[in-house]
């Protein structure tokens, strides 16, 4: 599905079919759109990983370019080894830093697997069919509740209650849009993936990484 597609899912959603008088503009329903997908993204980001390099000196990596970044889930330090070696690490801002005994010579390598945002765009999207659901859902939610907000107190076409139907329908959206966020969440999701125990922890660490 692609950002026209989307767009045209969820005027079918809120019944904005009419071409000749669209409620919505196709910008205001990009914007709902994007709002959703971002959304979605932090609950159920896209899995990616990264290798970065150390410049030596030092234990600290930049992850700045890592686009869309939502969550740091493990690094593989020193990458390419069999089983892979995982690090414990912490990430402040845009700096992770290899919680390790060795500093990492310049030129080493780490293996960053981390959750960025989903992307939808005029040609394509990251989202599987379930999240491309849920994202349309949540985008009907916030363009109906948006034009209720923006319809209070003023004339409309369709009555004075035409923003309080609205309102309503965008509120029953939105609930059922963050009861789908919540069931997707990245902190409910129960992780099938083992975790290995570095190749040398810390001292006094406990090596029962695995569930």
């Amino acid at each position: 599905m692609n950002l026209s597609e989307m767009r045209t899912r969820v005027r079918q959603d809120l019944r904005d079919t009419d071409s000749a008088s669209y409620r919505w503009a196709d910008a205001e329903l990009d914007r709902h759109v994007d709002h959703a997908v971002r959304d979605v993204g932090v609950a159920a980001p896209l899995q990616a990983k990264a290798t970065l390099v150390a410049s030596g000196g030092g234990r600290d990596l930049s992850v700045a370019a890592l686009a869309g970044l939502v969550a740091v889930e493990a690094v593989e330090y020193p990458a390419g080894r069999y089983p892979a070696s995982y690090a414990p690490f912490r990430l402040w801002e845009s700096t992770l830093t290899l919680l390790t005994d060795g500093v990492p010579a310049a030129g080493e390598q780490a293996v960053v697997y981390y959750g960025k945002l989903h992307t939808l765009d005029a040609t394509s999207s990251t989202l599987p069919p379930g999240l491309e659901e849920l994202a349309a859902l949540g985008a009907g939610a916030y363009a109906a509740l948006a034009w209720a907000s923006f319809a209070t107190n003023r004339v409309n076409v369709g009555g004075d209650t035409t923003w309080q139907r609205y309102l309503a329908w965008g509120q029953d959206r939105m609930a059922a849009f963050l009861r789908g966020l919540a069931q997707h969440s990245r902190k409910n999701a129960l992780r099938v993936r083992r975790l290995y125990a570095p190749a040398a922890p810390l001292p006094g660490q406990s090596t029962d990484w695995g569930p």
